[in-house]
């Protein structure tokens, strides 16, 4: 049997100088970082490194035994996308129709409270990513920056309001009045926070707005100088949607101060009062998807508060199905608490979502570069979508159909 046998020789310099050639040395920080980020996973792992223990616990974690935190990401997990070898297209368009406006991809930033925690730009930062990006962004009602000064940061964004409603009524007229005087384009209404969920490592640490100084907390901020020095250094952490030295304003007051008994009847007063479209978010049954929309919501969010309430609460991927079934076309129905990946959202709107809305994801972008990490974690999802939709043969949105994706068993 013959043999191959290949002659050897010194390797030349001309021969070795492709493979020696050093990578440029990033100067910049952030875009160091965010450069070996290439997964919402890859940013959340950097991002447990750049705030204090306790910070990273109120973000990341859940209530209770955060039984219903895995639950959700369990879910996402049991994705299995149905590729088409003939008829992949290259250039798929991930442009979606959300509220009647057009929007560069499916996707709602989530309201978020107390944002400045995970980075002293806190909210202005989300919502300029989120202008630039084409996405709508959602001021919560407990947010570390004003309606207003939101509305100043991004003047062309498609700002969102996220409402509490409140015993007092005026409260809440009081938040509608700015929202509209700021331009701000619809109310998120929640309604699955009647009471808050016991987060039980947030209790631990103390947590708190502004932060207690136990000597846990100092522990874990003496290991974050560049997190004290920008909290210390810029604008005090508070409750900014409310004014100064307001009772809502106080940390721990929100279950005294907050209305506990919503119903259906509620989303049409504030539809009345608001005048304009309303999203009813915390919807988690059937149920109430139905009542919602029979009261009068626009859109609908299914949501378990990403797993923060209620635990053991349903997953609200695996209900998506039998409720937008229930809804038929009536209400625009958008998925929470849980959406990690481009895949993530490409499943839902192929089961039948309108889009999908990110919290967690982009706090992790948050705390890694601020704005520029707000807008990576935003271009990582979308190019996540693309690739999928690319690989499904499906050139837009809505090409995206149940035999695309489906729930494995396990």
């Amino acid at each position: 049997m013959s043999q191959v046998s290949s002659s050897r020789q010194v390797p030349r310099w001309r021969d070795l100088e492709p493979f020696l050639r050093p990578r440029p040395v990033e100067r910049d920080a952030v875009r160091r970082r965010l450069s070996r980020c290439l997964s919402v996973d890859d940013v959340e792992r950097l991002a447990r490194r750049r705030v204090p223990g306790a910070v990273w616990d109120y973000v990341a974690g859940g209530s209770d035994s955060e039984l219903a935190m895995r639950r959700n990401g369990a879910a996402f997990d049991r994705i299995e996308l149905m590729p088409t070898t003939f008829g992949q297209v290259a250039a798929p368009d991930t442009s979606a129709t959300l509220l009647g406006r057009s929007a560069a991809a499916p996707i709602v930033l989530a309201p978020t409270g107390y944002t400045r925690l995970s980075h002293h730009t806190g909210e202005r930062a989300a919502a300029v990513a989120a202008e630039q990006a084409g996405l709508p962004y959602t001021l919560s009602t407990y947010a570390t920056t004003s309606i207003t000064d939101v509305a100043r940061a991004a003047p062309g964004g498609r700002n969102w309001f996220q409402v509490y409603l409140m015993k007092d009524r005026a409260v809440t007229r009081a938040h509608l009045d700015e929202a509209r005087e700021q331009g701000y384009e619809a109310l998120v209404l929640t309604i699955d926070t009647t009471v808050t969920g016991m987060k039980r490592k947030g209790k631990q640490n103390g947590f708190a707005i502004p932060p207690q100084l136990t000597a846990r907390t100092m522990a874990g901020m003496a290991r974050h100088p560049g997190w004290v020095a920008d909290i210390l250094t810029t604008q005090p952490l508070r409750f900014a949607t409310f004014s100064e030295g307001s009772a809502h304003a106080r940390w721990g007051m929100s279950n005294e101060l907050r209305e506990q008994e919503i119903r259906p009847a509620d989303i049409t007063w504030l539809r009345e009062e608001w005048g304009g479209p309303v999203v009813v978010k915390g919807v988690q049954s059937v149920v109430d998807a139905v009542a919602a929309v029979g009261a009068g919501a626009d859109a609908i969010v299914l949501s378990n508060h990403g797993g923060r309430q209620l635990d053991r609460a349903p997953v609200p991927f695996e209900l998506l199905p039998a409720v937008v079934e229930a809804v038929a076309g009536r209400a625009e129905v958008y998925v929470d608490s849980g959406v990690r990946s481009g895949g993530d959202v490409v499943a839902a709107v192929a089961l039948g979502a309108t889009g999908v809305m990110v919290g967690r994801a982009y706090l992790y972008g948050l705390m890694v570069g601020g704005q520029r990490g707000v807008t990576h974690v935003l271009d990582v999802l979308t190019d996540e979508m693309r690739r999928a939709m690319g690989m499904l043969g499906t050139p837009t949105l809505a090409h995206l159909t149940p035999e695309h994706a489906r729930l494995r068993d396990r």
